[in-house]
């Protein structure tokens, strides 16, 4: 009776993965060896497809722009969810409550925070610096090809430390109180219990969050469309923005499969490599 029960719980969640993504993920690989524009018959063309996306100047671009921008971000989104996590860690007055207001920013829409913030970089801030008398903020960020990318990182950044602190946090609670009071005693500074105690204490945390946080950024998408839509040109168009565009507005259904199929392996060499590298620092702590 139990293993009749856990094959009709298991049954109907297996079937719906495999019909909403296994099934999907494998007719995009199939697609990818063609030239189907997403309509009409189609042709194989082998890796044909592969060659031109290694050959493309725009899908290049796209990559470099999406490590630059999954890269930095990782980086701050750490080092300030890292450093919110030990201040709400410690012993301050109404720390539940600063707890569940830093979250608040991960159960928001990613489209309507970008809106808003697209409101706030397009008229709030050079308003108001305008009225200061700032002329280096009174102009719109999002309308510089060069500075467009900073305001998607704060953005994104700003979004995403919500999440990664609460994993912060559950790897703090497991550090002992004992340990900070025997580092005391035996004169150890801020800094030197950080380095000691916390950090490698908290190494596998710090892994998955390095992982979590790569792999988020690395797919990158609403941020991007409510904030620049790519712009100005093509200076923020991500590898996500560019799969999507071409593939479904386009007419480079298979061409862009092929994008995603690379990308997918990117993705996933990046998250093996991040995860052998942190381990075996894990080990060496």
């Amino acid at each position: 009776m139990k293993s009749r029960a856990y094959l009709l719980m298991t049954i109907p969640a297996i079937a719906l993965f495999f019909i909403f993504h296994t099934y999907p993920a494998l007719q995009g690989i199939f697609y990818s060896f063609t030239n189907w524009r997403g309509y009409g018959d189609f042709d194989y063309v082998g890796f044909k497809n592969y060659i031109n996306v290694l050959r493309d100047d725009r899908a290049l671009s796209a990559y470099l722009f999406t490590f630059k921008f999954a890269i930095v971000s990782t980086i701050l989104v750490n080092v300030f969810s890292l450093t919110v996590a030990i201040g709400l860690n410690s012993k301050i007055k109404f720390r539940k409550t600063l707890r569940a207001i830093y979250f608040l920013p991960n159960i928001l829409s990613i489209v309507i925070v970008g809106f808003i913030f697209n409101f706030i970089f397009t008229h709030f801030i050079p308003n108001f610096a305008e009225d200061l008398g700032i002329n280096a903020l009174t102009q719109n960020i999002l309308g510089n090809p060069d500075l467009a990318w900073v305001g998607v990182v704060i953005v994104a950044v700003w979004q995403a430390v919500a999440f990664n602190t609460i994993l912060y946090l559950a790897g703090l609670i497991t550090i002992s109180d004992d340990l900070y009071e025997a580092a005391s005693i035996d004169g150890a500074g801020i800094w030197h219990k950080f380095w000691r105690i916390t950090f490698p204490l908290i190494a596998p945390f710090f892994t998955i969050n390095m992982v979590l946080a790569m792999k988020n950024f690395l797919m990158v998408f609403d941020h991007i469309v409510a904030l620049t839509g790519g712009g100005p040109g093509q200076s923020t168009e991500s590898i996500s923005l560019l799969i999507y565009r071409g593939g479904f507005q386009g007419g480079e259904f298979a061409y862009q499969s092929a994008n995603a199929v690379v990308y997918f392996i990117v993705i996933v060499a990046i998250s093996v490599f991040q995860i052998r590298v942190l381990q075996r620092r894990e080990v060496e702590m």
